[in-house]
């Protein structure tokens, strides 16, 4: 393999640690602003293993990532979903046109990736980095790859390396999930389906997907994401089981084939409120940045790498790394994001406690229209709040959202 690393500046002013939408948003917006910068990804194949539904909203794609839904990457466009209540009643979101996409996410990435080295960004997969240390106003660092090391110097580090952030642990900031806070996901790529359109399909039941939901994406051709996430603390069985027992209770499903598997998990019990230290600001599923009700991050991850970017840009301007400083990217994250995802955490946490009778009892009271306006967090969650309060032993609940 070419020796990249001896090529690389011995400093820069960011380093970027993992090249997923979070550091490629990062990385190309620390180019964009005139940044000496570096993003690395330990893994040989960027985007590999993929560990999502794949599919991303049209304010998602447009507003928080900010790019035209074309290229090699889009495999489905996205007309509605149907939301499907423990007993099977159903409810439909429908678009005359497409309000998201399913997007083929290893092409997804690279192609972010490809972006951020457009702007300008070095990036190098199969490179690890370790041993951060701080000197002098800066951070040092040994990057790895194969059998080549070099030691590189930066004034600030992004960390977006993912769950339980290693770079952030090392770095001072405690990115630990409780047990109840990480939702375990299986997803299987299954070929060969007897029914896909371009409606994304969510199934919602303590007996199928306890503290969480199965989920169908279409990806054209007979093909579709078919996944689950579930939280243990309510778990009888494995994601695994749950997932396979499903799939084989569904005649479009049941006698289709398997062509890939993935697994792991999503913290969704809130972002980090504190997601910066000296030298460091942290972003996408290293700083928790998903929305807990659904646990999709790649938007969220995009949009705060370019918030931490930006903050990086004025930090460099000010000559003033310290944590005191890069707490402005909290504030930022907070105010644009961060606020309407705090809300969509409680409506998470009254759903979680409600039985299977309740869930069927509500989806009577539901349209279409309130499930997107819950899944934002915007004002639908007084209107569930006002809904719950129509039976007695939900009041308790209802006054959570009121």
């Amino acid at each position: 393999m070419i020796d990249m690393l001896s090529n690389l500046p011995d400093e820069v002013d960011v380093l970027v640690v993992g090249m997923g939408p979070g550091g490629s948003g990062a990385a190309k917006r620390c180019a964009e602003l005139g940044l000496r910068v570096i993003g690395v990804e330990k893994r040989a194949e960027i985007g590999a293993p993929k560990r999502c539904g794949e599919a991303i909203s049209r304010h998602g794609m447009t507003e928080r990532i900010g790019i035209e839904p074309k290229g090699p990457w889009i495999v489905q466009e996205v007309h509605g979903a149907i939301v499907y209540a423990p007993n099977g009643t159903s409810i439909k979101v429908d678009y005359d046109g497409p309000e998201g996409w399913v997007v083929e996410r290893k092409v997804f990435d690279k192609h972010l990736a490809s972006l951020a080295a457009e702007a300008g960004a070095r990036v190098i997969a199969k490179t690890e980095a370790s041993g951060f240390r701080r000197e002098n106003g800066r951070v040092k660092v040994t990057l790895k790859s194969g059998n080549e090391s070099k030691e590189v110097t930066s004034k600030i580090i992004i960390a977006a390396d993912g769950v339980e952030s290693k770079v952030a642990r090392e770095m001072g900031i405690n990115t630990f999930n409780k047990l109840p806070d990480i939702c375990a996901g299986v997803q299987y790529e299954m070929a060969g389906i007897k029914h896909t359109g371009n409606m994304i399909e969510f199934f919602f039941g303590n007996d199928t997907a306890p503290g969480g939901y199965i989920w169908i994406f279409p990806k054209g051709r007979g093909v579709a994401n078919v996944g689950i996430g579930i939280r243990k603390p309510w778990a009888k069985k494995t994601a695994l089981e749950y997932l396979d027992d499903f799939v084989q209770s569904r005649p479009e499903l049941k006698d289709a084939s398997i062509i890939e598997v993935n697994s792991g998990g999503v913290p969704v019990g809130g972002f980090l409120t504190d997601a910066v230290d000296d030298n460091l600001i942290v972003v996408g599923d290293a700083a928790h940045h998903v929305n807990p009700i659904h646990g999709g991050g790649i938007p969220e991850a995009y949009m705060a790498g370019r918030l931490a970017a930006e903050t990086a840009s004025e930090a460099l301007k000010a000559r003033d790394f310290s944590k005191g400083f890069l707490k402005r990217y909290d504030k930022a994250w907070n105010d644009q994001r961060g606020t309407r995802l705090k809300k969509i955490l409680k409506l998470r946490e009254v759903i979680e406690t409600m039985s299977d009778d309740d869930l069927n009892w509500l989806a009577e009271y539901l349209k279409g229209d309130d499930l997107v306006e819950f899944s934002r967090g915007g004002s639908g969650l007084v209107k569930l709040g006002k809904i719950l309060m129509k039976k007695p032993r939900l009041i308790k609940l209802a006054r959570k959202l009121l």
